[in-house]
């Protein structure tokens, strides 16, 4: 519950007299979010020279890659950007060596294909080497919740419980 230093990325945390009290039913998931009299938002943010608030990620989405966080929507924004990327969820799946290893879940753009050997070149041009997939795995659709949101959760569950494949010129430790 300390103030980060500019530019560091934290927990959101912040209270207000607008701010909701509880949980209805739920005084367990009450007490964790609202812990040491501020509510936790579960995001990650950071303050910049100006006093701008950025949100990074959501702090069940950050993947615990070799002991290094990586944020998946870091990694989902640097795979957008490639031509036959129509929808994309970063991850983070089990992993033996890496504990987690970063997998993209990728919807291809309709009359588009891709190799997952290009979009690792692509996105190795944009991140720093532990950043890039381990993982990519191609859908025809991504799982959404009543409002469209996509359900990470449900990725994690699927494709956790499966061997998904991986990416044989995955990057490498310099």
């Amino acid at each position: 519950m300390n103030d980060a230093p500019t530019g560091v990325v934290g927990e959101i945390v912040h209270r207000s007299p607008q701010l909701i009290t509880c949980y209805w039913d739920k005084p367990e998931e009450t007490a964790e979010a609202f812990s040491g009299d501020w509510f936790h938002s579960g995001d990650m943010g950071y303050f910049d020279e100006e006093g701008f608030l950025y949100i990074v990620d959501r702090m069940k989405d950050v993947i615990n890659s070799g002991g290094v966080l990586v944020a998946s929507r870091e990694v989902e924004d640097a795979l957008f950007q490639h031509k036959a990327v129509h929808e994309v969820a970063v991850i983070g799946l089990p992993d033996p060596k890496w504990i987690e290893a970063v997998s993209a879940v990728i919807v291809c753009r309709e009359g588009h294909r891709v190799e997952e050997k290009e979009l690792i070149a692509h996105v190795r041009d944009r991140l720093a080497y532990y950043k890039v997939p381990k993982r990519i795995i191609f859908v025809d659709a991504l799982p959404r919740n009543a409002s469209g949101k996509i359900l990470k959760r449900e990725l994690r569950r699927i494709h956790g419980e499966t061997e998904a494949a991986f990416v044989t010129d995955a990057p490498q430790e310099p």
